[in-house]
This record gives structure tokens, C-alpha cells and sequence, in this order.
């Protein structure tokens, strides 16, 4: 009998890195599920398991048919699946959420965390970031946020059937928040005798809080938190910035926790996140009726009982019989356009668009979870145009594309489009790789220069340890390219058939080396 890892006594924040926006769990017995919002991506909404809520596993991904998540094929990057809630109710597992470019607030239900889910019950609900609580009486309770624009109005709640998505009482203003925009993420919990209405205010960039009411019922009056906001590291030099978007959880031994999205800014000022909305985990403490949070810390005191996990593997060598839940695609990943039995241990792409300007290209993606990062592949380029990209959305992205014998480094900036390296490669298997470093070399190379940049992006062609060029990394950043994701890694064909015979992201063992 193996025996069991040692306890670890502390954790590094974040427990979800890159692109995990808008975290929601809940507890089965000692097991945790977590999902985040996925927007634009196929397959949508990331579902990852967890025995200490530190080390997180993806089992699957809770939308992965198109049945389940309709997208036009000219949704806007950001736009899809918005901030889901999973909760564990009478024996099922829920989870609600909000397809802003395709119908709205809708539920899906499954018997096991790994599905199969069901199709969408759709709730003739207005606003975006919906939530289920359920009363001892067992009534479904609705909270969500208010509809976007001039006409947003802070938290509302309404008493629902789940079941069959109709609305059976409300929907009824429910709280304001303490008066900073965009009150949402609203999450109701039945905690004692008090119902707690817990949202983030403030938007969702450096401003972004968590503020808290309670009441004695769904239906109010909310009573403000006397200290709220109850997280806020707004104004503040704290590496970690945008804290909000949070969910509660209580662990067997009665220790509360929160998990919460949040960024690591970096570079000159105004600073840049390049991975997106992460996901941390801090501890909660209750203080006269009311949780007390934070600072976020981004090292922690691990949960009791926490061990050592066992990290997802960073190659992919495309033996398995189906793609790994990791793989997401923009708005859908159409038939015929990908597989794994064409060439056994390869994975086949077939271009069905002719560029990654716009919707419709043939594009497999891992979201980037390290800052100073190695990303590789091994393609088989043969006659066509394929390689390697880091996007942001079609508007952003950096390629490394193999063409007419040559490979050539390609930024797309906003309205600029242009090759900025080029070199020969002969026929047959090569090896591309993009890492990316910290500007730390850059400003002991130039003093006195501001270096601006969050990261430097190298592209390297086979064994060559000279990179073709190296790019500055802001221009993949939120902060330039707006949205609510994060910078994705991936693997794509615009013309005819290439084939990748493995793919490998995982974080550089010496920032200074290629």
C-alpha cells in the first residue's frame, strides 16, 4: 500500500493559472468542482476537481457539444459563456450561467461531475451572472445582475423551477451593492440563520471589490456589511490586483475559504496581465455575523489536510483515443476538422478558414499558465500553411506559420498585420517554439530605458538557439487588446492538412535560455 504524500503546510496563489476567470465551487463530501467562464472558447466551461481545494485537476469540460453552446460564428471575442455557478442539490449537480451572444440564462444538470450534462434549460431571466440557492422548504432561488447599459440595476432575485426554467416569483430588486459600478456575481447562501447576498462591484479591472448584505430572507431587506468592502485590494501596491468575482465554500473540518479571480499586473506603468483573470484561493474568517477576507496573499497557509497534487502533464503526444479537456477552440471546432486516427500518434488539422484575422480558422489552443513560459510543437508541414500562435482574439495575435519552405514570424496589432522575420526551413518535421521571459534582461541591457513591456515573446525554428526576432508581450495584453480573457497557445492550419506529432507548454527552467 503506497502511503500517503506529507502534508504541505502552504500554497502558491494562483491555484488556477491563466485564463480562469470567475471561479464558482462547491464541496460533495471532501471532494471540490470548480468552474469558470470560458466565453468565446469551445468546449465551454472548464470543470476541474479538487481533494484540498489547492491542487486542481480538469476532468472535463461541463458545455461540450454544440447543443449545448450555441455560438454564432461571428460572436465577438469576449463575448459566449459568462460567469458560471456549480452547486450540488438533491443528489445533481447544477450549474447555470449566461451565453450572452445566444439566449441567455440557461441550466444544465448531471448525475456525476464528469457528465454526461444535459441540453439547456433556458430562464426567461434578463442580466448576465446567475446563481441557485435553495431554501429548507425547498424553493430554487435566482440571483442575478441586472441587464447591461443605461438601465442597469444592481442585484435581482426570483424564485425559479429549475426544472422546467420558469419564474415563478420576481424577479425583485434585491441590493445596489454600497454604490460603485457593475454590481454583480451575485451568490446567496443560507449560512446559520441569516441568507447572505455576497456580489463584486467596482468593474471588474484594478477597482474590482467583493461586498456582502444579509437578511433574513431571499426576498430582503439587505442589510449592508458595517466594513465593507469585505476584499478590496484597489490603490494598493499588492502584486495581486483586481480581486473579486468570489465564491464561499466550507471544508469537512469547518474552514471556511474563497476563491476569486484576480490578476498580476506587470511592466511599466499602467502595468499589463497577459494571462487573464486568474484563480486564488485565501482563507475566511467570521467576525460578528460577518466574513472578513484578504489581503490575498500569493503565498498562503494551506488548507488542513492539503498534499501534494499531482500536476497535469505538459506534453501532449496525442496517443489518446480523444482530445484532452484542456483543448479549446474559438466559438466551435467544426466536424472534420481535426483527428487523432488519421495519422495514429499525430494530430491531424484540415484548414477550414484561410486566416486567424477571423472567425472560422482551425485553431487547438491551451490557455498559457506560466509567465516566463516554453510552449513547443513538432510539425509535419508538408504542402499548406500552418504553425504556431499566441492569440489573444483575431485582432492580437503573434504566429509562428511554416509556408513555401520557409517559416516566417507574423504580428497581428490591431489594424497592422505584418511579417517581421522570415527563414528557410527545409521539408519535412520541424520544431517551433515561442517562449516568453520577464523584461528583466532587457533592463539590465538598456539602463535607464523603461522597459514597458510585461514579457518579451522569442520564436525559435528547429535546434537554432538564436530566436528569428523577439517581440514585446504588451501588445497581447488585456490592457491593449481589451476583453475579459487570457492569452491561448495553440496550434492551427490555414491552408490543407498539417500534422502535430506532440505539443509541450510548461514554464522555462532558466529565464535567461531559450
Amino acid at each position: 500500500m503506497t502511503p500517503p504524500k506529507p502534508a504541505v503546510s502552504h500554497y502558491d496563489n494562483p491555484v488556477l493559472p491563466g485564463f480562469h476567470p470567475d471561479p464558482s465551487v462547491c464541496r460533495v463530501g471532501e471532494d471540490y468542482y470548480l468552474v469558470c467562464s470560458s466565453f468565446e472558447y469551445f468546449p465551454g466551461v472548464p470543470l476541474f476537481h479538487s481533494r484540498d481545494l489547492v491542487h486542481w485537476r480538469q476532468i472535463g469540460n461541463v458545455l461540450d457539444r454544440p447543443s449545448q453552446l450555441p455560438l454564432p460564428a461571428d460572436a465577438m471575442a469576449s463575448d459566449g459563456i459568462y460567469a458560471p455557478t456549480i452547486r450540488h442539490h438533491d443528489g445533481r449537480f447544477w450549474m447555470i450561467t449566461t451565453n450572452v451572444s445566444h439566449g441567455g440564462n440557461f441550466i444544465v444538470t448531471a448525475e456525476r461531475p464528469e457528465g454526461p450534462w444535459s441540453d439547456p434549460v433556458w430562464i426567461d431571466l434578463p442580466g448576465i451572472d446567475p446563481d441557485l440557492a435553495w431554501d429548507e422548504d425547498g424553493n430554487c432561488w435566482c440571483a442575478f445582475a441586472g441587464a447591461h447599459g443605461p438601465s442597469f440595476s444592481g442585484v435581482q432575485v426570483a424564485r425559479i423551477d429549475p426544472e422546467a426554467g420558469k419564474v415563478l416569483e420576481g424577479p425583485v430588486p434585491a441590493w445596489e451593492g454600497t454604490g460603485l459600478q457593475w454590481p454583480e456575481a451575485p451568490h446567496l447562501y443560507r449560512i446559520g440563520e441569516w441568507w447572505y447576498l455576497m456580489i463584486a462591484e467596482g468593474g471588474t479591472e484594478r477597482g474590482h471589490t467583493v461586498a456582502m448584505a444579509r437578511a433574513r430572507s431571499p426576498r430582503g431587506p439587505w442589510e449592508p456589511a458595517p466594513a465593507n468592502p469585505i476584499l478590496s485590494h484597489r490603490s494598493t501596491d499588492q502584486p495581486i490586483q483586481s480581486t473579486g468575482h468570489a465564491d464561499l465554500v466550507t471544508t469537512p473540518d469547518g474552514e471556511w475559504w474563497m476563491v476569486l479571480l484576480a490578476t498580476r499586473p506587470v511592466g511599466y506603468s499602467p502595468k499589463f496581465h497577459v494571462l487573464g483573470r486568474e484563480t486564488f484561493l485565501t482563507p475566511v474568517r467570521w467576525e460578528d455575523g460577518w466574513p472578513r477576507v484578504g489581503p490575498v496573499n500569493l503565498r498562503e497557509r494551506a488548507p488542513a489536510g492539503a498534499r501534494p497534487g499531482e500536476a497535469s502533464p505538459e506534453r501532449d503526444d496525442f496517443d489518446a483515443v480523444d482530445l484532452d479537456p484542456r483543448w479549446i477552440s474559438p466559438r466551435s471546432r467544426a466536424d472534420g476538422s481535426w483527428s487523432l486516427t488519421e495519422r495514429p500518434g499525430w494530430l491531424a488539422l484540415h484548414a477550414t478558414g484561410s486566416t486567424l484575422d477571423r472567425p472560422g480558422c482551425t485553431f487547438l489552443g491551451r490557455r498559457q499558465q506560466h509567465v516566463e513560459s516554453r510552449t513547443a510543437v513538432l510539425l509535419d508541414h508538408g504542402p499548406g500553411r500552418a504553425g504556431l500562435s499566441v492569440r489573444l482574439d483575431e485582432g492580437h495575435h503573434y504566429d509562428l506559420e511554416v509556408a513555401d519552405g520557409r517559416a516566417d514570424v507574423i504580428a497581428r496589432i490591431g489594424p497592422l498585420r505584418q511579417s517581421v522575420a522570415t527563414r528557410a526551413v527545409p521539408p519535412g518535421p520541424v520544431t517551433l517554439a515561442i517562449t516568453t521571459r520577464s523584461a528583466r534582461k532587457w533592463s539590465r541591457e538598456a539602463p535607464g530605458l523603461h522597459v514597458a513591456a510585461p514579457d518579451y515573446l522569442a520564436f525559435h525554428v528547429g535546434d537554432d538557439p538564436e530566436p528569428l526576432v523577439e517581440l514585446d508581450g504588451r501588445y497581447l495584453s488585456t490592457e491593449v487588446a481589451t476583453g475579459f480573457t487570457g492569452r491561448v497557445i495553440g496550434m492551427y492550419a490555414t491552408e490543407g492538412t498539417a500534422w502535430f506529432d506532440w505539443f509541450e507548454h510548461g514554464p522555462l527552467d532558466d529565464p535567461e535560455q531559450p
